[in-house]
């Protein structure tokens, strides 16, 4: 077992030694690599998290390195938006075709350094792998991107199609950054998302299995479904109990199911999958795939909570209040709601299914926080696919590339939203379950970040020429 280790200048110095050349010289994914770590090292570090007002402070380091690359000052912005903020660089083409857009986000969720083995905020490298919060979701990628635009730079690359980086700064929260982004560059010939889609690796042996495009999402919405009851001494309970009420109904919505559902993007998907996961499972997946009406099949795919979002609707218990005093009846009690709705299906039609199911005309329902974000599936573009398929094959040659649908939620929604057709094409391969985004301990391959770099210099410069 190695030691653990942190990436200090030093040993970013002798990597960039050991490869003979500067980082003002790099023009392959090897030579790049030291450079990209060096700003990962210092992307790490900075405290991207909601409410510390650090994401300008990483947009600032990141918009330097462009600038020092080449870039000139009109061509770089920073878009302050509330305490945050989005970092836009436009790498220029001949302009014979509409810009390309690259996505990713700078911001990270809240890490503690006491619920972590190492301190979060800094970058450590560890028995082949890079720890620290951010390194899968999605600093390395964030950083990897930077690093290309920079190479091509280097490179005199000319592009048909401008490539505009966007990277924003509140993903993880309320995404202002995100709809400021979509607003001033909707005028697009398709987005290329690198925090979404990606490939994975068989749990057990390590090889690789297949890699996905996400080509869809569905739609988040909260509901908060409200009660309320007369109250009074809890020393003369009665009837009307408004936590008992509720209780009843999250029985009710547990137990509802919504339908299944399909596209060509989410048959594809299981169709790919069921080829590589053994058991029922793996067989009722590709049960599904031919024949979406096998209610035997979906109820099996329904079971694991990893697929059951592949095909259906799902709405879920997520937070209760209620009561007003521990010696009071409660005049009060509410429960959120999360649904995750299934492309084509509306919002109003999820409330109005959750006000059938509950059966209680006393309870209100209400949508929360701002309007859901609808967004369709975006087309399967061939040059797309092509792409992105020779890039992955580059590596692991004859491995399976499928679209896929993601169950939760990424900057690519309001793309999609704005008709922008939007692709996750997540550079990395890993093991089910094994980066910890959003959770302790969060950590990446080690060997993802020169995959990454070599990954989307195919990928653009096939697309952009």
């Amino acid at each position: 077992m190695r030691a653990a280790r942190a990436l200090g200048p030093a040993a970013v110095a002798a990597l960039i030694f050991c490869t003979g050349i500067g980082p003002a010289r790099a023009n392959t994914a090897t030579e790049a690599l030291p450079e990209a770590m060096a700003m990962l090292k210092h992307a790490v570090g900075i405290r991207t998290v909601e409410g510390e007002r650090q994401v300008p402070v990483l947009a600032a380091y990141l918009a330097g390195k462009l600038k020092a690359a080449g870039f000139a000052d009109g061509d770089v912005e920073i878009i302050p938006v509330d305490d945050t903020a989005a970092l836009v660089a436009r790498y220029r083409g001949t302009g014979g075709g509409r810009p390309i857009l690259l996505s990713g986000h700078m911001d990270v969720v809240a890490a503690k350094r006491e619920d972590w083995t190492r301190d979060p905020f800094t970058l450590v490298e560890e028995n082949g792998y890079l720890y620290g919060r951010g390194v899968a979701d999605m600093k390395a990628a964030a950083v990897v991107l930077v690093e290309t635009l920079i190479r091509f730079k280097r490179e005199g690359f000319t592009p048909r199609h401008d490539l505009i980086l966007l990277l924003s700064g509140d993903e993880e929260t309320a995404m202002a950054s995100t709809r400021e982004l979509a607003k001033r560059y909707h005028d697009a010939e398709f987005l290329l998302n690198a925090d979404a889609g990606g490939g994975t690796l068989d749990a057990e042996t390590g090889k690789p299995l297949l890699y996905q495009i996400q080509a869809a999402e569905k739609t988040y919405a909260d509901f908060q479904i409200a009660l309320t009851s007369p109250g009074g001494h809890s020393s003369e309970p009665g009837a009307d109990n408004a936590i008992y009420r509720l209780a009843r109904i999250i029985d009710r919505v547990a137990a509802h199911q919504f339908p299944t559902e399909s596209n060509e993007i989410t048959l594809a998907s299981l169709r790919a999958l069921g080829a590589h996961i053994p058991g029922p499972l793996g067989a009722a997946m590709t049960r599904f795939a031919a024949h979406p009406d096998d209610a035997a099949a979906a109820a099996t795919i329904s079971a694991d909570p990893a697929y059951v979002g592949q095909i259906r609707t799902t709405c879920v218990a997520t937070m209760l209040n209620g009561g007003h005093a521990v010696n009071a009846l409660p005049q009060r009690a509410s429960v959120n709601i999360n649904c995750r709705i299934f492309p084509g299906t509306s919002v109003d039609s999820v409330r109005d299914t959750l006000v059938k199911v509950i059966d209680d005309k006393s309870a209100s329902v209400t949508l929360q926080s701002t309007p859901p974000v609808a967004n369709a599936a975006s087309p399967l573009r061939p040059d797309v696919i092509a792409a992105v398929t020779a890039a992955v094959h580059q590596r692991f040659p004859g491995v399976d590339v499928v679209p896929s649908m993601s169950a939760g939620a990424t900057d690519s929604k309001h793309f999609r939203n704005a008709g922008v057709p939007s692709y996750g094409i997540d550079a990395a391969f890993i093991k089910p379950d094994d980066t910890f985004a959003h959770g302790l301990n969060e950590k990446l391959p080690a060997s993802e970040v020169e995959a990454g770099l070599e990954f989307w210099h195919r990928v653009l410069t096939q697309l952009a020429k």
